[in-house]
């Protein structure tokens, strides 16, 4: 607008000036007229297709904790929710507090050279509304960030050493070395020379399967931060909702997930896992006979003759 005042300086009638801006020449009159320059007024934010839908997403992230875009994009889409995922992220990011997290170094290692294993825990409710909660096994093969996932109802030695065959049955061989933490089921204490005391049934599967076990460092758990990161990944996009009848049944979940998640392009790599699984170089697994006695569970018979 700030030709018209312009045009008026240099001499130029209203019918001039309308003529040369397309304005109406009362348009022109009233901002030629006015103590100041007309200020625009604001325009009222245009409805969103996100909008009937926000107060839900207010109560899946405040109150049930989940703010992971995907699974509530996926419930949304339940809902009958028909808009784009950025719009559901910008929003979900105004609700979240922020994170600061600690600077920590990344290294990354050869095709089939390592992997990470850990356990974490997911609490749920069942029928009656009493919490409870089950074991997720977790392991990473580092190169390709391709994950097995496994629930379990404890984390003693015998289901520690089970669910890692399965894993390696999953993936189809076994990596070089191993790093676990500092559990019992894996380290028993700490030599004169200060080298771990593996534990002898763990010791035995890495004999046989020919694998290396490594510890991280004490209170460290970045060290292995990949198998952390799928852990908080399992929680945070396989498990917030998740309905299952028992363990079967979310085990059978739980695979075709991570089947799954193996196509999409990973945020670190920039690649697919399924993809670099095809680079992994991981050793042959050896003849189902050498497993039979680590998958057998056993159990104490008391003195009355009953069995736990």
């Amino acid at each position: 607008m700030m030709d018209i005042f312009e045009l008026k300086a240099q001499g130029y009638s209203i019918r001039k000036i309308a003529a040369m801006t397309g304005h109406s020449r009362n348009t022109i009159r009233k901002y030629l007229r006015a103590k100041e320059i007309p200020k625009r007024k604001p325009v009222p934010p245009r409805p969103s297709k996100l909008d009937p839908y926000k107060a839900l997403i207010k109560h899946l992230v405040l109150e049930k904790g989940i703010d992971n875009c995907e699974v509530l994009l996926r419930k949304l889409r339940e809902q009958g929710y028909t808009g784009g995922k950025s719009i559901l992220k910008d929003y979900v990011r105004s609700l979240r507090p922020p994170k600061e997290p600690p600077a920590v170094m990344r290294y990354e290692t050869p095709p089939g050279d390592l992997a990470q294993v850990d356990f974490g825990v997911c609490k749920y409710r069942d029928a009656t509304g009493a919490v409870k909660h089950v074991y997720c096994f977790v392991m990473t093969l580092c190169y390709s960030r391709e994950l097995y996932v496994e629930f379990v109802p404890r984390a003693d030695l015998e289901t520690f050493i089970r669910c890692q065959i399965r894993a390696f049955e999953h993936f189809g061989g076994v990596p070089r070395r191993i790093l676990y933490d500092n559990a019992k089921v894996v380290r028993l204490g700490t030599d004169a020379a200060g080298r771990p005391i593996w534990h002898p049934v763990l010791l035995d599967l890495a004999k046989v399967l020919g694998f290396l076990p490594a510890v991280c460092r004490p209170r460290r758990a970045e060290t292995k931060g990949k198998v952390e990161s799928g852990i908080k990944y399992v929680k945070r996009n396989f498990w917030p909702g998740r309905e299952f009848v028992d363990l079967d049944d979310l085990n059978r979940q739980a695979l075709a997930w991570c089947w799954e998640v193996g196509q999409r392009r990973h945020g670190t790599t920039g690649q697919r896992p399924c993809d670099l699984r095809r680079e992994e170089q991981l050793q042959p697994l050896p003849e189902p006979a050498r497993l039979a006695s680590f998958l057998v569970a056993r159990r104490r018979v008391q003195r009355d003759g009953f069995v736990a």
